[in-house]
């Protein structure tokens, strides 16, 4: 009984000190998790309002207002980020600026090295007025030449041959048509790969802009709508051409830009001038669409991207992005790519893994195997797929609980008071039994001293 009295006493002490005793903390609640990446909404719907987008931050400028353009678009080509638009998804005729979308998809095909020679066939059935670099039937002409002249001198013949290499010219517009929906261009209707008006053939700015961010993919595009001048083969002698974009060449009284890498302009009765531009300076490559502009002249065309590609560079951090370029999927990836570096978590959303949770409290919670799998992967993508070890870890805390009673691993208090409740009633046990014996043996000195 005296023994269960002092359990009893140092149970209600020990109780006693744990209402004065800070709570312990479970661990996971002491570390301090990386803050995730400011998201900048984007209004997928905005591009596609009638007038002039632009979200201006604090000090940023305004669009510039002098740009007459039915439509027109300026992006940041590595991000895909929009900074401003007008009548972005209006749909126009293009002209040759859609000789862009034909490059983006023959050029992979062809082998650049290769010789043809040119049948009758393969030039009918050019339109009347076409502009043409001058190829002809019966001669032989490497495939770098024909591109020289698609690319400078907006060869329709040029066209029609590749387009013929290529499977033919109705093979030629469903390609096109295809890798049009391919890089998410849903405005563009593809009648005359050449971009030669035709009933129903449209594009968009945004589309055009789209072409000319996919043709800066490739060293090869960039390599021809880069070139001011080239000599063309016309049998046993060769003659020059020049590029017809004029911010690249400062032909016709037109400046230079400076940083113009090129892609296309087009003219059309239809579609008046059109243009797709790109330029770099510093670390940024910008790219504009413009889509007939409405007064000017023919040159206008050319100073209205200036005064794009002007202000796009002076914007630079300074607006908010009013839509993207990157396919929506891709988009979307590359959110959760950015959450999930700066958390270790998995974006919000995003689709859920099979199997227990993955990230680094899986990799540190996960047993060591022998060795990983022949082909297993490795470095940050194996996170996902270390299992079984965590799996065991929380069966292991789950047991400690109890049945039924399944515990977080992050839940299991850990650090410098983890174990303390415990520590305080083997201690008070301890105190209470010395306290007993101590007391037994004074009265046991006591009975035999009176």
């Amino acid at each position: 009984m005296i023994v269960m009295s002092a359990v009893r006493h140092a149970a209600a002490g020990a109780a006693a000190l744990l209402l004065v005793l800070p709570v312990p903390m479970a661990a996971a609640s002491t570390v301090t998790e990386p803050t995730p990446p400011a998201e900048r909404f984007i209004d997928p719907a905005r591009l596609h309002r009638s007038g002039t987008q632009v979200q201006p931050m604090s000090g940023g400028p305004e669009a510039p207002s002098s740009v007459s353009a039915l439509s027109w678009l300026v992006a940041d080509a590595s991000t895909g980020e929009v900074l401003a638009a007008r009548n972005a998804h209006r749909r126009l005729p293009p002209a040759s600026t859609l000789k862009t979308l034909f490059a983006v998809t023959a050029l992979p095909r062809i082998d650049q090295r290769e010789q043809h020679t040119v049948s009758e066939s393969e030039l009918a059935g050019i339109g009347s007025g076409s502009s043409m670099v001058g190829v002809q039937a019966g001669l032989t002409y490497k495939v770098s030449d024909l591109w020289n002249g698609v690319f400078l001198n907006s060869g329709n013949d040029a066209v029609r041959v590749l387009a013929a290499m290529n499977g033919g010219w109705e093979s030629m517009t469903r390609q096109m048509q295809d890798k049009a929906r391919a890089l998410g261009a849903r405005d563009t209707r593809v009648v005359s790969p050449d971009g030669y008006d035709a009933p129903g053939q449209v594009s968009s700015a945004y589309d055009l802009a789209l072409f000319g961010r996919a043709g800066l993919q490739d060293p090869d595009f960039v390599r021809y709508c880069s070139t001011p001048y080239a000599d063309f083969p016309a049998g046993g002698w060769s003659y020059g051409i020049r590029n017809t974009n004029r911010l690249l060449t400062g032909e016709d009284g037109v400046s230079r830009y400076p940083g113009l890498i090129g892609v296309k302009n087009g003219y059309t009765t239809n579609a008046g001038n059109t243009l797709i531009a790109a330029a770099r300076q510093g670390s940024r490559t910008l790219v504009v669409s413009v889509m007939n502009p409405q007064w000017g002249g023919g040159l206008a065309v050319y100073e209205e991207a200036r005064t794009l590609l002007d202000w796009g560079f002076d914007a630079a951090g300074r607006v908010q992005p009013v839509g993207s370029l990157a396919p929506s999927a891709v988009r979307d990836r590359s959110k959760e790519r950015q959450v999930q570096k700066a958390t270790g978590k998995p974006a919000k959303g995003a689709a859920p893994q099979a199997g227990p949770k993955a990230g680094p409290k899986a990799a540190t919670e996960a047993r060591p195997k022998a060795g990983p799998k022949a082909g297993a992967a490795t470095g940050p993508d194996a996170l996902t797929e270390q299992r079984a070890g965590a799996a065991t870890v929380s069966e292991d805390v789950a047991a400690l609980a109890g049945p039924r009673k399944a515990v977080r691993h992050e839940d299991v208090p850990s650090g410098p008071w983890a174990g303390l409740p415990l520590a305080l009633v083997g201690a008070s046990l301890g105190a209470a039994l010395s306290l007993w014996v101590w007391r037994r043996r004074s009265a046991g000195r006591g009975d035999g001293s009176v």
